[in-house]
């Protein structure tokens, strides 16, 4: 994972295009978060991590339903988002003519009020019969490998197999 803090000169062979991945795994672990306690060990240890890579393998696309969609909850949706942007455009209108007092203030949050009602309103109508319910979305994959390039794939291995021995068994 690419993070706003990692410098480009930290990864000079990082392809530019999607490519597959290289290497020779050096450990198999079920969820993310375990590959990553493993490369953070390999760091640890002074292993050249710019030879490892994380692979998810068989990825899946998991949609876990939230809650039944109905139009209380979308009127619900409506007001709070249309509250926090009326509120905004007041208070921007406020600084403006610092004279209006709440005015500005209170017009941009009744008028948000009722466009985020409408808008969500709208938009219900229109996928009401496609989808009565709420879900968030995850890729997730059936188990993560760590490979490393061959030149140092045996070190690894090994390192990461006395690590395993270890590391106390967490989910």
């Amino acid at each position: 994972m690419t993070t706003a803090f990692a410098l480009s000169s930290a990864t000079p062979n990082m392809p530019t295009t999607p490519t597959l991945p290289t290497g020779w795994p050096i450990g198999s672990y079920d969820s993310y978060e375990q590959a990553q306690r493993a490369v953070d060990h390999l760091a640890d240890s002074d292993f050249p991590v710019a030879d490892v890579t994380i692979v998810g393998v068989e990825p899946m696309l998991v949609e876990r339903v939230a809650a039944k969609l109905t139009l209380g909850r979308v009127m619900q949706r409506g007001i709070a988002s249309g509250a926090w942007f009326g509120l905004f455009v007041g208070l921007l209108l406020s600084l403006i003519n610092p004279g209006a007092g709440m005015v500005p203030i209170l017009i941009g949050l009744i008028s948000g009020v009722g466009f985020g009602v409408a808008f969500s309103a709208a938009g219900y109508a229109t996928t009401k019969k496609r989808r009565r319910f709420v879900s968030h979305s995850q890729l997730v994959a059936r188990r993560y490998d760590v490979l490393s390039q061959p030149r140092n794939a045996e070190r690894g291995r090994d390192m990461l197999a006395t690590f395993s021995m270890k590391a106390p068994a967490r989910s």
